[in-house]
């Protein structure tokens, strides 16, 4: 394999807290060097300037959609890792909503098999797959799966995609999962208060005349889970948190030690209900996107670590799909190859986050909550990175993007940002 060295690069390392400039030799799938300037390496080695590139480690993504197996014509897991590399993740993890639901172990396996049998080109290396294991038969939260011989087979963790309503259901789930030590997510939202509703309650939703769904719908199953998990004491982790209401809930469970960790959606960071003026379907989301006082509370907690992590959430449909009315529109948005450019330039070019806030809450902390690890750009590691272009101009269309589908807000629209390079 041949040495790369990245001269004068800028290196944003979360594990150790750095944001430097520095030279970095990668050699055999491992950072050799990071030094100030590296004049000592194998003669075979790429040099490649690196000035205004940033490099950071690979990308994290807790939560996604894969269209494969079921529905192809969505997304195939070619085309899911083949965006995800482009977007600079190296971990992704799909949900168990497939057709059929990753509720047996053959399923799960079926697809670690398919995920380890691709291959890449030279710049872009595929992601590692992890896969959540259903909490439920058919993910309609009324019988658990066998948890244990899905954890058998290496599932990150278990999940389901819809929302519960049986909270005794979810009282056994948590008392018998304890043993297992695997992640446990639950997206949290009273069906019933949601209604039909597609957008959050306030003055846009009136304005638009879009059904709307309270903050409650959100609030009250939050506050139903933290009851639950402060009674079993078994870790959770709360998916696609959406209200400044419920920030302030998991601000005062994590005071006072409940063992939860959180995340958002890249897309409730970045836009709120005044977007929805477009009748955009791709803005159709569950949950819905928040008012402008959700979207700053979201975006503090994010910075403070209440928020541990950002979801790409990434949801494929047809373009057949989406191109109905607004309300009857399935929810979902793709996100792998644009959350780190729109991210950056709406969060980091502003100076409302940093580098390290940012990168840490798409990369260091989705792998805690997972349970893993994410090393240190330092010597002896391996090389799992990506290198980031903030400048490069590109028009998101879709002969542009590796996912099938083009369900985004922004289709159409001049990007300013794009990955460059992975290694994994």
């Amino acid at each position: 394999m041949t040495s790369e060295l990245l001269q004068q690069v800028r290196v944003i390392d979360p594990v150790s807290g750095t944001d430097q400039t520095a030279d970095v030799l990668i050699d055999d799938g491992y950072i050799r060097s990071v030094m100030n300037h590296i004049c000592d390496m194998p003669n075979d080695t790429h040099i490649r300037d690196c000035h205004g590139l940033v490099l950071g480690p690979g990308l994290v993504d807790l939560y996604s959609h894969s269209g494969e197996p079921g529905f192809e014509e969505r997304e195939t897991l070619v085309s899911l890792l083949h965006a995800a590399g482009a977007g600079g993740f190296t971990r992704i993890s799909i949900l168990p909503d497939t057709s059929p639901v990753i509720d047996h172990p053959a399923v799960a396996t079926q697809l670690q098999k398919r995920g380890g049998e691709i291959r890449w080109g030279e710049n872009i290396t595929p992601p590692h797959l992890n896969i959540w294991g259903a909490i439920s038969q058919d993910v309609a939260g009324k019988q658990m799966t066998e948890l244990l011989n899905l954890a058998a087979v290496g599932v990150v963790g278990f999940t389901d995609s819809q929302p519960w309503e049986n909270f005794g259901l979810v009282r056994r789930v948590l008392e018998y999962i304890q043993p297992l030590r695997k992640p446990v997510a639950f997206w949290c939202c009273d069906r019933q208060l949601m209604g039909n509703g597609v957008i959050r309650e306030g003055s846009n939703a009136i304005r638009f005349g879009l059904p709307f769904t309270p903050s409650s719908a959100e609030t009250s199953a939050i506050a139903a889970l933290l009851e639950l998990v402060t009674a079993t004491s078994t870790p959770v982790h709360i998916m696609r948190v959406s209200t400044a209401r419920s920030v302030e809930l998991i601000a005062s469970a994590k005071a006072r030690g409940v063992p939860i960790t959180v995340s958002t959606t890249w897309m409730h960071l970045l836009l709120d209900t005044q977007a929805m003026k477009s009748y955009n379907t791709s803005l159709h989301l569950e949950p819905p996107l928040g008012n402008s006082n959700d979207v700053a509370a979201l975006r503090k907690a994010v910075r403070t670590g209440v928020i541990d992590a950002i979801a790409i959430d990434h949801t494929p449909y047809t373009y057949e799909e989406k191109t109905v009315a607004f309300a009857e529109a399935p929810p979902g948005a793709i996100g792998y190859e644009l959350a780190l450019p729109l991210l950056w330039q709406h969060l980091v070019e502003t100076g409302e986050f940093t580098a390290l806030e940012l990168w840490k809450a798409l990369s260091y902390r989705p792998a805690e909550c997972l349970q893993q690890r994410i090393s240190a750009i330092v010597p002896d590691q391996k090389a799992e990175l990506t290198l980031f272009d903030p400048q490069q101009n590109w028009k998101v269309e879709k002969q542009n993007l590796h996912t099938l589908s083009s369900n985004t807000f922004w289709l159409g629209q001049q990007l300013t940002g794009r990955v460059v390079q992975t290694w994994c």
